[in-house]
């Protein structure tokens, strides 16, 4: 069993594709860095914290990329934008079997703000354009630093996500919620409320994840091999229903104030117990409770 939690982007790729099939656009080498971040007197890093290439997974061609959450938190700047949507763009013309987004951000850069901001735009526009396209863009989620901000967007913009329990999926962080409204809406140093509110089981349970797996990157390679065939429905009619889940979920949780509440109301059994379930159990104690 090998981490994907404490795995770095380039150890998820390696491990993730078929062995020797990944090749790696402008790496480090290159030298394609940032141009912001040295006038800021910042640490630059020189594929400027995300990693793009293509490869094989089960014998089919993918394009791959993975956010390094050791540089900045994989937050999204100008170049860094510029590489995930120079990514999605190519897939267009090479039609893989499908795109890899190993997610790891806190959002976009405060060092390039507005650059950030567009190169977001940018992605979410590129994903839409893919999968509109037929070709699918799976999200992979387990890194230290959860995935929030524009990336989190961007994850749900796409036809699935495969998360484990470490993995972390909002828009805002804890520490930006409590930052802006205070520890007593949100306690960011409360790390099981944290996982409870927008960790991986949590998110499965509300039908945002579409596979829960182990801290396993075996686990994830397994789960994003199954979901390359997965065909979304797209038609304007999945869409409204879509919406007034989302609208019913509202007013049957709107009102709760922990992930504790949700899962009780879900009809699930000693919710407490379930922090403590491995993924498999989790996912067999709630088979028939996800919202």
């Amino acid at each position: 069993m090998r981490s994907y939690y404490e795995a770095s982007a380039r150890e998820r790729i390696i491990a993730l594709l078929d062995p020797g099939t990944f090749h790696e656009f402008l790496p480090p080498q290159d030298r394609v860095v940032s141009p912001h971040l040295k006038q800021l007197d910042t640490p630059a890093a020189f594929d400027d914290g995300v990693i793009v290439g293509k490869g094989h997974l089960a014998g089919r061609p993918v394009l791959i990329a993975a956010q390094e959450g050791g540089f900045m938190g994989g937050a999204v700047g100008e170049v860094h934008g510029a590489k995930l949507t120079g990514l999605l763009a190519r897939a267009l013309d090479e039609r893989p079997a499908a795109v890899l987004l190993i997610v790891e951000s806190g959002g976009v850069r405060l060092h390039e703000a507005n650059a950030g901001l567009i190169a977001v735009s940018e992605i979410m526009r590129a994903v839409l354009s893919l999968r509109g396209a037929g070709i699918p863009v799976l999200v992979l989620d387990g890194g230290q630093f959860g995935c929030f901000g524009g990336m989190g967007i961007v994850s749900r913009l796409c036809d699935a996500v495969i998360i484990s329990e470490e993995g972390r999926l909002g828009l805002s962080g804890p520490e930006v919620i409590e930052t802006t409204c205070g520890v007593e809406e949100f306690d960011s140093r409360d790390r099981a409320l944290v996982w409870r509110t927008v960790g991986g089981k949590h998110r499965y349970l509300l039908g945002e994840a579409a596979q829960l797996v182990a801290d396993d990157i075996d686990a994830f390679r397994a789960a994003a091999i199954a979901a390359l065939d997965a065909k979304p429905d797209l038609s304007l009619e999945a869409l409204e229903a879509d919406h007034a889940r989302l609208g019913e979920r509202l007013e049957r949780f709107g009102d709760c104030r922990d992930g504790l509440e949700i899962w009780s109301r879900l009809g699930i059994d000693t919710p407490e117990r379930l922090p403590l379930l491995e993924a498999a159990q989790f996912i067999a104690a709630t088979a028939e409770r996800r919202a």
